[in-house]
């Protein structure tokens, strides 16, 4: 893949990195294949988070013999200085490494959340700090609000900036996109498949890399999804005008309100799979894809009907999405 400067950093990335949450899932065995995998096909950029479960270590205890060849990029929700130190040092010791390539602030998703990291002992400060130290190279900020991203691209304290980008999630390109490149800024695009909605693969990755981002992260959690994804950054050819109306048809299914499978909202306290649950009932629903849906369903040990509705993933959801309510009407329609 040919590589891309992201922003005005010196990273060389190629078009496609790979996104560390679906590794969580995998025992170490085969998180060592999926990723050992990716670096044969040529992917350098490796994007995951503190909140990712053992996403870091296993990251960390695979890659450190190609650590010269690649960069890390990690993320943490530590909101205040003291906090996210401690983040960091976590951070160093389960990638393995004495420096992070790119360190971002986490989902940071309101006004006063905002204010709040880069304000005085905020969580932007200890990473200023850490740069200077030389544990960290570059600064950056994700999230999934438009008006918060903007004016923290407007601030010109961060180096990149992450968010979901899609054929769906395209509305983006309005404000916040425009601005990041003004400001010089690496646009690293997640989700760019919708958390899986969208299943023409090559054509949403390829959709991205032709409207501006940088740096495209699909989650990867088998050699044939990295060979997939993969194979959309080699040489990206055009969007054709067909890929693009079926690419609009699935944008006019799915509406705005839908599951994109971040996993934000896990781990569950009662074991349920809660992002492919809602998968599998969007697939049965909107795609008519009952038998592969159901075929799936019966081999999960916990349904929808095991959802006592204690309200922890709501407070976890960036897109507010009503979960419990979602798998109480699915296990009406679908068991």
């Amino acid at each position: 893949m040919k590589k891309r400067q992201l922003g005005n950093t010196d990273i060389m990335a190629c078009p496609v990195g790979f996104g560390g949450i679906p590794i969580q899932k995998l025992s170490f065995k085969e998180a060592e294949k999926v990723l050992l995998h990716a670096i044969g096909v040529g992917i350098n950029f490796f994007d995951t988070a503190r909140s990712y479960t053992d996403s870091e270590k296993k990251i960390g205890q695979v890659l450190k013999p190609h650590r010269d060849k690649i960069y890390l990029a990690t993320k943490a929700m530590s909101r205040d200085f003291r906090g996210m130190t401690l983040e960091l040092e976590t951070s160093l010791r389960d990638l393995q490494t004495d420096t992070i390539d790119l360190y971002q602030l986490h989902s940071v998703g309101t006004e006063e959340i905002l204010e709040r990291v880069i304000g005085p002992r905020g969580a932007l400060e200890a990473l200023v700090k850490a740069r200077q130290a030389g544990k960290v190279r570059w600064i950056g900020i994700t999230g999934h609000s438009r008006p918060v991203l903007l004016r923290a691209v407007k601030t010109g304290l961060f180096d990149t900036v992450q968010f979901p980008f899609n054929p769906i999630e395209d509305e983006w390109e309005q404000d916040v996109m425009p601005a990041a490149k003004d400001n010089g800024m690496g646009i690293i695009g997640m989700k760019p498949v919708a958390g899986g909605a969208l299943r023409n693969v090559s054509a949403s990755i390829r959709f991205t890399l032709s409207r501006g981002v940088d740096v495209s992260i699909p989650g990867m959690d088998s050699r044939e999804e990295v060979d997939e994804n993969a194979l959309a950054g080699e040489t990206p050819k055009k969007i054709t005008e067909e890929e693009l109306e079926k690419l609009e048809e699935e944008k006019e299914l799915w509406g705005g309100k839908f599951c994109r499978r971040c996993g934000y909202c896990m781990p569950c306290p009662e074991g349920l799979d809660i992002p492919f649950l809602l998968l599998i009932e969007a697939y049965y629903s909107r795609y008519g894809l009952k038998d592969w849906a159901l075929s799936r369903l019966r081999k999960l040990e916990k349904k929808y009907d095991a959802c006592i509705a204690c309200g922890e993933c709501l407070k976890k959801c960036p897109y507010e999405l009503p979960i419990p309510d979602l798998m109480k009407k699915a296990a009406k329609k679908v068991l």
